[in-house]
């Protein structure tokens, strides 16, 4: 067994890639920053026992996942009060927030093996193996959860595009 990376070289290299799968994961904007610290403190403590035999990124994700569970869980037990988030950087644009908006949607109303499959294929370029072995799915079961997820993310977009031609002040 070869020795485990540096946890300064996971960090640095995979930072962005946990922090947006916990974004696509639907952990609240006000909230990643601490779910993406949680999910390092994690990988601090258990980087001894990585061993290779799956790609690092799939380790990560599968933290990420498990981190991005318990702030959901965590957030259910909240007051609406402490839901509020800081206000948006001015330098959004209305309609980069519309289709973020809608990407969020669809993903929050998507079960968790399909979420999965589509943050993975689609947001994070991984290929149908890759998730297989990621998520400890078979691989047809990818092919599948991809397939229909990306047809009815086909139907969201179409959905939303006609309604845009229909209200086009809107």
């Amino acid at each position: 067994m070869d020795a485990p990376p540096a946890f300064e070289a996971v960090y640095a290299e995979h930072f962005t890639f946990v922090w947006q799968s916990l974004r696509a994961l639907g952990v609240r904007a006000a909230a990643i920053d601490d779910a993406a610290q949680d999910v390092f403190i994690v990988v601090h403590d258990r980087l001894h026992t990585f061993d290779g035999r799956r790609p690092l990124r799939a380790w990560l994700y599968g933290i990420a996942r498990n981190m991005a569970r318990r702030h959901h869980e965590q957030a259910q037990r909240r007051s609406p009060l402490q839901l509020v988030s800081s206000p948006a950087p001015l330098d959004e644009t209305v309609q980069w927030r519309e289709r973020a908006a809608l990407v969020a949607r669809f993903l929050d109303d998507l079960d968790e093996g399909h979420r999965a499959v589509f943050v993975l294929a689609q947001l994070e370029g991984a290929t149908a193996p890759e998730i297989a072995l990621a998520l400890g799915v078979n691989l047809n079961t990818v092919y599948s959860r991809l397939r229909t997820t990306r047809a009815r993310f086909e139907r969201v977009l179409a959905r939303d595009a006609l309604r845009d031609r229909s209200h086009p002040d809107v």
